[in-house]
């Protein structure tokens, strides 16, 4: 299908002459909403109501046993449980990462559950998500590596117990990079308007920019960054791979 897709930003005027253009903007945005697929909107409520519970528990603290049971740690960590690289892809840090998280995923997992249907874009999602918990699983090996393996007294035990309770990964972010990199793939040539980019970037770039931007922020490891890069990574790849495959045998590049 050789189509050319284009996604803008509406600005509106504030002359009097077109003091209507605000209310139908707002009701383009519901109608977009109600509209929105199955599997997308169903996992916008519960990221939404398990953020909720977390403000309600406790849980936007690093030391709370709401991150203890839930959130994804080393596995060396005593609070480490298998079933955390399922649970801290509904977990968020703080309103605007929920925001820009979910925001993300209405935009572009939108269009990914109209092409595939909402069977294939759950385990697609899922699959991105638990890949990317994974991916962060060996970032923490990486980066503990040399304490891991020296003889600790029983201070410094008490001492490296409390930074990995801390040092806790929680987000969507890793599975919403996958659905980018299968948007990427699949509306290659889709313009997007990235602010503060004055112009509109075609989606592969923009995906390959995002992605470049992780492999430095990972790679450089800057004190005081808090974001899973190597998560974000290892979604990103193991969505366009999945990608990929599935296009093997059935062909669709919207452009």
């Amino acid at each position: 299908m050789n189509q050319h897709y284009k996604l803008s930003v509406i600005l509106i005027s504030k002359s009097s002459s077109l003091s209507f253009l605000p209310y139908l903007y707002v009701m383009q945005i519901r109608n977009s909403f109600r509209n929105t697929p199955t599997i997308v909107l169903n996992l916008i409520i519960i990221n939404a109501l398990v953020f909720f519970a977390q403000m309600a528990l406790g849980g936007l603290n690093e030391e709370s046993w709401v991150n203890d049971l839930f959130a994804l740690h080393h596995y060396k960590s005593e609070c480490f449980r298998p079933y955390q690289l399922v649970t801290h892809l509904f977990m968020h840090g703080g309103f605007f990462h929920l925001l820009f998280n979910m925001l993300a995923l209405w935009m572009f997992g939108s269009m990914m559950e109209r092409v595939w249907g909402p069977q294939r874009f759950l385990i697609f999602y899922l699959i991105c998500g638990l890949s990317a918990g994974l991916a962060q699983m060996g970032n923490y090996i990486h980066d503990y590596w040399s304490i891991d393996h020296q003889i600790l007294n029983s201070e410094d035990v008490i001492t490296y117990a409390s930074i990995l309770r801390k040092n806790a990964t929680v987000g969507a972010s890793g599975a919403i990079m996958g659905v980018l990199a299968a948007y990427g793939y699949t509306f290659p040539n889709t313009e997007l308007f990235i602010m503060p980019i004055p112009f509109p970037v075609k989606a592969k770039w923009a995906i390959l920019g995002i992605l470049a931007l992780d492999i430095f922020g990972g790679i450089s490891n800057t004190t005081g960054d808090n974001v899973a890069h190597f998560a974000h990574v290892g979604g990103a790849l193991v969505g366009f791979l999945i990608v990929l495959i599935w296009n093997k045998t059935n062909k669709q590049h919207f452009y």
